[in-house]
């Protein structure tokens, strides 16, 4: 059982299979045709789309489905526009279009979160999670889900100020920018409340808190403005029981001890962090997700592609919360035959 699996691994009790997860590869319409047999594509309606997905993970089996509720759409009162490069099939999430209300770093380090966007109804948060968490187990009654929160305190300050301004007024005033930092986590401290009330038994934390190159501040502004701030918003996610898993994009390695001090109980990577550092040092006490590489199923030979999936399960296979998964994702442009026989190789190479 997918769902028996996955609640082994997240608490650590070594399922006799390696479990897995991926994300959006349930929206690689080629693979999803491949290997439920349903005619789907980017064109279909969003309801032919959704069962075709679910589908697709049914019969990948994915014991693990990523989710958040909470993510820009909570700070449309005032955030910048970035655009959005093309990512799925089609090239229907194309935006051109960049606009941000912050004009100069001044206006940057002036922010106020509470001023703009206020305090918000606990209860209707925490009904909202709790139906949230709902729908995933409805949609994915075989499989262990979450709900969570994306924009937790950098990937929020991404998204209110974009790059270009908050890079300038992280230059102008690291401290003044931390003083930003500290007013925004102290605004969704409330989201955590409410989340930690939510009666769900797995919660997801994304921040992207890095680049592939690494830290995009000097990594004592982050040990000073980051990690405290994460130690209190998860503290009522840890004393509520909830099971904690970290995701960030990137390169977080070097913060790979700092994200554990601060009390999430898995991490969730991208090929770039040192999956061995994290299995060598918390394989018996955390659970980890991770980590082949997409570039690999891009571009890679069979060989290639069957020796990526046997370094990740050679790393894990003696971690008892090891969670399998492409990092970042199965993008649109991957051959489908690589796909399907990444899954291969991973279906025989899968048990203990």
């Amino acid at each position: 059982m997918s769902y028996a699996d996955g609640m082994a691994a997240l608490h650590l009790e070594m399922p006799g299979r390696i479990p897995r997860t991926e994300y959006s590869a349930e929206r690689h319409w080629p693979l999803v045709r491949a290997v439920t047999g349903l005619t789907v594509d980017d064109h279909s309606s969003p309801a032919a789309q959704s069962l075709a997905s679910e589908a697709f993970i049914r019969a990948w089996n994915y014991d693990l489905v990523w989710s958040t509720l909470i993510g820009r759409s909570a700070l449309d009162a005032m955030r910048t526009d970035m655009g959005h490069a093309v990512y799925e099939a089609g090239g229907g999430d194309f935006r051109g279009q960049l606009h941000s209300p912050f004009q100069d770093p001044a206006d940057v380090l002036a922010f106020d979160p509470w001023q703009v966007y206020g305090a918000q109804d606990s209860a209707k948060l925490t009904a909202a999670f709790e139906a949230h968490y709902g729908e995933q187990c409805r949609r994915y009654p075989e499989a262990v889900n979450m709900t969570g929160i994306y924009i937790t305190l950098f990937s929020g300050l991404i998204e209110i100020f974009g790059w270009e301004m908050l890079l300038l007024g992280a230059g102008t005033d690291p401290a003044g920018f931390g003083r930003v930092a500290d007013r925004y986590a102290s605004w969704i401290q409330q989201y955590f409340d409410a989340l930690a009330d939510a009666d769900v038994p797995v919660v997801m934390v994304h921040d992207d808190i890095v680049w592939t190159s690494g830290p995009m501040l000097h990594p004592d502004w982050y040990r000073q403005f980051v990690f405290p701030n994460y130690k209190k918003l998860l503290q009522p996610l840890r004393e509520s029981g909830k099971k904690i898993l970290f995701t960030s994009d990137g390169t977080y390695t070097m913060f790979v001890d700092d994200i554990a001090a601060a009390g999430v109980h898995g991490f969730v990577l991208e090929p770039t962090t040192d999956m061995q550092y994290i299995a060598d040092t918390y394989g018996q006490t955390h659970i980890i997700v991770g980590n082949a590489d997409t570039r690999i199923l891009l571009s890679g030979t069979k060989d290639e592609i069957r020796a990526e999936v046997a370094r990740c399960l050679d790393i894990g296979r003696d971690c008892p919360g090891f969670f399998l998964a492409v990092g970042n994702h199965i993008p649109a442009n991957t051959p489908v035959e690589n796909a399907l026989y990444y899954n291969e190789v991973y279906e025989s190479l899968s048990r203990r």
